[in-house]
């Protein structure tokens, strides 16, 4: 065989390995093709053959272990050479399910082997449970995904609503829908850990349209405020969520079939996902011409570009809880400042998150924010809290 530093030539009837050889490197055979087989006493048992573009030796590299095959070149061949750290750095940065996967996988082949061969016992055939943390993580994120899929058929998540004051008026203006999950064995699921794992598979589109639904009920029984305005509610919808092209059908769909106006519905947009400006700037339009607000949700939290927010037509920005628990600090109250200033000559409004104490809605109201909220405000609340705090404001 004849190599250099980037590929391999093996003559016609060459082996490129045998069956019990250490594994150094698997190959990717570029030209040319390659049985390979195993050895069981006298007889030879031919397993397949590999051509141009396959991989071949891959599995006892993964996995550190001898070689189970022989190959061997039925014509002139171009090998490129893979060695352990090439595929040791993609399996780490892999998806950790999808790398629990793959070692299950491996640990089956190798025991299954093991019983073709007459080694072992007949529990070698089964896989060996993953012992270390991240294969122990990711069956876990599997247990749990299968969780959400029958919290979600047994109507088992619950929306909650956090109270947005109207800070001149001193009146609940709307709320913030909330998500929240509480599994029969772990007990309260963080969202940040399921919504993540929604949004990593397809569930996110079907917990989307369940928590839609249940803010669509909510406004149905919020009704209106005295003066004769509707209560909205604002729901966060993620990066996946806005990549469907079918979200905004679906949620005035929605919408019409619960009776509900769909100015009553503010959709908030995260600001870490403001980074595709045509994308994002489509779907405000979008929303607009549909009668549907927009918040850009944790506004000031690193990724704004002021060089394209003006592009960006929202109608609140909501900012984010940091500098509301800062505003104490002069410079910090100084931004606070010109972040509403520049909102109220942008013709938009101010959600002021993370409100804890009278002194902050105090200056929130003198810098002439529009609304506040956060613990001072009210914690999230179930729906009848909801409607019985709006029979208390009224």
């Amino acid at each position: 065989m004849a190599a250099n530093s980037f590929r391999v030539d093996v003559p016609a009837g060459s082996v490129l390995f045998h069956q019990g050889d250490a594994p150094t490197s698997a190959f990717l055979l570029e030209s040319g093709s390659i049985e390979v087989f195993t050895e069981q006493g006298d007889a030879i048992r031919r397993l397949g053959v590999l051509g141009a573009g396959d991989l071949l030796g891959e599995m006892a590299v993964l996995d550190d272990s001898p070689r189970t095959a022989t190959a061997r070149a039925l014509s002139d061949c171009v090998l490129m050479p893979i060695d352990r750290k090439q595929f040791a750095e993609r399996l780490d940065s892999a998806d950790p399910v999808v790398r629990a996967l793959l070692l299950s996988q491996i640990s089956r082949y190798r025991s299954a082997l093991a019983q073709l061969y007459g080694h072992g016992d007949p529990q070698a055939a089964a896989p060996a449970a993953p012992r270390d943390d991240a294969s122990a993580l990711a069956l876990d994120k599997i247990r749990l995904e299968s969780h959400l899929r029958e919290a979600l058929d047994k109507g088992e998540l619950e929306v909650r609503l956090q109270p947005i004051l109207d800070i001149a008026s001193k009146r609940i203006a709307g709320f913030e829908a909330l998500t929240r999950w509480t599994h029969p064995e772990r007990g309260p699921i963080s969202p940040a850990e399921f919504i993540a794992l929604a949004e990593e598979t397809s569930l996110i589109v079907p917990v989307g349209d369940y928590v839609l639904d249940a803010v669509c009920g909510a406004l149905q029984r919020l009704g209106r405020q005295e003066q004769g305005e509707d209560i909205f509610v604002a729901l966060n919808v993620s990066g996946r969520q806005l990549d469907d092209e079918q979200l905004l059908d679906r949620f005035l769909a929605v919408l019409h079939a619960h009776g509900i106006r769909p100015a009553q519905l503010k959709i908030e947009i995260t600001e870490s996902l403001v980074l595709d400006y045509a994308q994002v700037s489509r779907i405000i339009q979008r929303c607009h011409a549909a009668g549907l607000k927009v918040a850009l949700d944790d506004f000031g939290t690193g990724y704004s570009n002021l060089g394209h927010l003006h592009k960006l037509e929202f109608d609140t920005l909501k900012m984010d809880q940091g500098f509301i628990r800062q505003m104490h600090e002069p410079r910090c109250l100084a931004i606070v400042r010109a972040v509403v200033a520049m909102a109220d000559s942008l013709g938009c409004n101010i959600v002021a998150e993370g409100v804890e104490t009278p002194e902050q809605l105090r200056a929130l109201g003198e810098l002439g924010c529009t609304y506040a909220q956060g613990w001072l405000i009210g914690k999230p609340l179930a729906l009848d809290e909801a409607v019985a705090l709006l029979g208390r404001d009224s």
